[in-house]
């Protein structure tokens, strides 16, 4: 069977990458070997224009444009590429998909994403009550509309350095008030409000990333540790590992949501050994194809699954694999950076020289 498979996230910035190439590059590598189609929201996407995971590059309408402009958009695509599954991989854009989702089923476009419900659920400002509903540990976190929080907190109990994170994207520690005021301004300049404040805990990342089967399991995981960071604090360098707890925490939130597609968990082992959880990704993390190299290709999974395929379980995955990321040069021709631009869309493979 011959698959054509669409993958958003194509924007690759070095200290921040989307996801949507390493999906590409775990699809092209897996047996599945797809046509992939990219999809971006900016001509200077690289992703777009990588010839050896990425088939064909378009831009899709930006998700404030609405969800009327993206499924049109979709739907004009679909007719030239014929796309036979869809894997969204930006935080901003999962509502839109997750709402049109029966509209693209009936297109004959397969998705496993989770549902606008279980996205609600895992909401950086929803991350207390469904710690508790898990019975995982979480750090204190709140909503923040007004600037001037920062400089009262204290008499509410919080206590500096605390974490300031965006609803959707970016976080930085703050270590007082005026910090704070600046990074909150700097956050909802781009994103928007809500702002979250986070209790601070001293401690070591772990992520797992993985696949929830809609029925409650835990299809597939992959766990690492962080060993080199960008300045956004984002894996240049990491390690696979085994953690009992880690795996324990994801497998009970699929368990509790019935979570549906790709998450990542990021979590803290503070000094005393415990474990706390501070944000659920509702897609594939940038690192994922670390997924690939350990054995166990999640992005592969996640389309098997939205196939219908019944799928056995995995088994463990190696402990101590390193990924390194590296940035790299991608060459375009001016045409097809003209295309892109004025069609919004790559040229046909091969029409580079």
């Amino acid at each position: 069977m011959s698959l054509t498979i669409a993958v958003t996230g194509m924007n690759a910035r070095a200290d921040n990458p989307g996801p949507g190439l390493a999906v590409a590059r775990c699809l092209k590598e897996s047996a599945l070997a797809p046509r992939v189609i990219g999809f971006g929201y900016e001509a200077l996407d690289p992703a777009l224009y990588h010839r050896g995971f990425v088939d064909r590059g378009y831009l899709l309408p930006y998700p404030s444009h609405g969800e009327d402009a993206l499924l049109a958009r979709l739907t004009e695509l679909h007719e030239r590429e014929h796309f036979d599954v869809l894997i969204p991989c930006l935080d901003a854009e999962m509502q839109s998909f997750a709402r049109l989702a029966p509209t693209l089923t009936g297109m004959g476009i397969r998705t496993f994403i989770p549902n606008s419900h279980q996205l609600a659920l895992r909401s950086k400002d929803r991350l207390p009550e469904l710690a508790a509903a898990t019975g995982i540990s979480s750090p204190r976190t709140q909503a923040v509309y007004q600037a001037n929080f920062f400089h009262t907190c204290e008499a509410q109990g919080w206590r500096y350095p605390l974490m300031v994170k965006g609803l959707f994207y970016d976080a930085k520690l703050a270590y007082n008030a005026d910090e704070a005021v600046a990074i909150f301004h700097r956050i909802a300049g781009e994103w928007g409000v809500p702002i979250l404040a986070q209790s601070w805990i001293l401690g070591e990342e772990i992520n797992l990333a993985g696949v929830g089967d809609g029925l409650g399991g835990l299809a597939g995981a992959v766990m690492m540790k962080k060993r080199a960071l960008t300045d956004k604090g984002k894996g240049w360098a990491g390690i696979s590992i085994h953690d009992d707890e880690l795996l324990f925490a994801a497998k009970r939130f699929c368990e509790v949501t019935k979570w549906r597609g790709g998450l990542e968990l990021e979590m803290l082992r503070d000094e005393q050994g415990n474990l706390h959880l501070i944000e659920i990704n509702p897609r594939f993390p940038a690192w994922i194809y670390l997924s690939a190299g350990v054995g166990c290709n999640l992005p592969d999974l996640l389309v098997r699954l939205a196939l219908g395929e019944q799928l056995l379980p995995t088994p463990p995955t190696p402990a101590g694999v390193l990924f390194i990321r590296y940035a790299e040069e991608a060459i375009v021709s001016l045409a097809d950076f003209e295309n892109i631009t004025v069609l919004g869309e790559t040229l046909r493979f091969g029409a580079l020289a």
